[in-house]
């Protein structure tokens, strides 16, 4: 099949070149920046907010809040003021790894996605908050950032419109809390990466108090295709397996046959997703449970493979899609001690801000240790059954700790022998 009817299934993925991604000319050639160009000749900033609210475009960092309705929230007009485009690249939920696909292999896609974007909310500037450690990522996106530049499809007079906006690759100090927007934005100003109390949201007082949209990269890389094939194109792209529109980098890890990253209809299942694309279990290991979306997603069972990996069809079912790639776990493993390592990286990546994460992450964390060597008390369980509560959602300043509470209240639902199996036979002294 030729590039140009790949681009038109696999608009994510139809160009990535990891070993040696796409240059200026390679991407122009391929149709690349045609959607800038039509946006500036033939666009009003409204009507490229439409077409991307029309393709129901929900945004692909893990909450699938429709990305034209939260730019449709932007002040627009004359008398607006600067305003500002973020990418949040700063991809540390564990178990996802589709960003740095993106960003090393069509470097390209995402810089015109994020003019294009700037475009259609009015905005001057625009950053790509990246995670430290994604250092190839970083060479190459400022290549093709300089590369744009020169070529007069960024900074001043972008295509001789009068219209300035230019963009800059910000690097992290390595955070995980920096993937909530509001703490991103704290840490791209130079300040501790806490998250701001919402209301009010970023979109009316976000970066120096401006008004900011914070969009995830494999967001922005859908921008440009929808505005080259059309609204309508987008949403068929699921092929009736999902009302969401468009493809969906779905992944896999743990012991699989096949780990990586393949670009999907969205709504394909994850049956599909973990054995057709995935191999399958490697040999001599069986599904025990999965995540479908990073670490910060409830555990799901083998009978809910035949779901639907889209967002409302994930979350009837107790989870949450994510970032759509699935971490297995296999019949080999104990439950505590899978739960206990997330644990781990929750209570270490928390910010401190507020007391239930601050304090609630390491007491779980003690609490599974203790079960993980034999020497739990009767009441550990129940324990950490109140700290899942005292953690959830409305009871903390951001979702990093009701996020982290996901994989142990589910873990508990569903394994709750093995915890019971950690209690130390003989009364463990406080």
């Amino acid at each position: 099949m030729s590039l140009e009817k790949d681009l038109l299934v696999k608009p994510l993925t139809a160009r990535i070149n990891v070993a040696q991604p796409q240059e200026l000319k390679a991407y122009e050639a391929s149709g690349g920046y045609a959607a800038l160009r039509t946006a500036i000749k033939d666009l009003k900033p409204q009507e490229v907010q439409t077409k991307v609210k029309d393709a129901n475009l929900r945004g692909r960092g893990g909450a699938g809040f429709p990305t034209g309705v939260k730019w449709s929230l932007i002040p627009m007009g004359p008398d607006s003021g600067a305003k500002y485009v973020v990418c949040n690249a700063d991809e540390m939920e564990p178990g996802t790894f589709k960003d740095r696909l993106l960003m090393e292999g069509a470097p390209h896609q995402l810089v015109e996605g994020m003019i294009v974007t700037a475009y259609a909310v009015g905005a001057c500037t625009g950053y790509i908050f990246l995670r430290g450690e994604y250092v190839v990522a970083a060479e190459r996106l400022n290549k093709a950032l300089a590369e744009a530049r020169a070529a007069g499809l960024l900074g001043k007079n972008i295509l001789g419109s009068g219209w300035d906006f230019d963009c800059f690759v910000h690097t992290g100090a390595g955070r995980y809390i920096c993937g909530e927007e509001t703490a991103l934005i704290n840490s791209l100003e130079g300040r501790r990466a806490n998250p701001r109390a919402k209301p009010p949201f970023p979109q009316i007082s976000g970066l120096w108090g401006r008004p900011t949209v914070v969009n995830n990269v494999e967001s922005l890389c859908n921008i440009a295709p929808i505005l080259v094939n059309g609204s309508e194109w987008f949403r068929n792209l699921s092929q009736g397996k999902s009302k969401d529109g468009g493809t969906k980098l779905y992944g896999v890890s743990g012991r699989a046959k096949r780990t990586g990253v393949y670009e999907l209809p969205i709504g394909t299942s994850a049956r599909e997703i973990l054995e057709d694309h995935g191999g399958g279990m490697k040999d001599g290991y069986k599904l025990k449970c999965w995540l479908p979306g990073g670490a910060s997603t409830d555990f799901l069972m083998p009978e809910h493979l035949d779901l639907a990996m889209d967002f409302d069809t994930i979350g009837r079912a107790g989870s949450r899609m994510g970032t759509g790639l699935l971490t297995v776990v296999d019949d080999k493993q104990n439950m505590v001690s899978v739960v206990r390592n997330l644990e781990e990286f929750f209570a270490r990546e928390s910010c401190g801000w507020c007391t239930p994460c601050r304090d609630g992450l390491p007491w779980s964390v003690k609490i599974l240790m203790a079960l993980e060597r034999g020497q739990g008390r009767a009441e550990d369980i129940a324990q950490l059954e109140r700290l899942t509560r005292y953690l959830g959602p409305g009871r903390t300043f951001c979702a990093h700790a009701p996020g982290a509470m996901e994989p142990l209240q589910s873990a508990l639902k569903f394994f709750r022998s093995e915890f019971e199996a950690g209690v130390a036979k003989t009364p463990v002294a406080a």
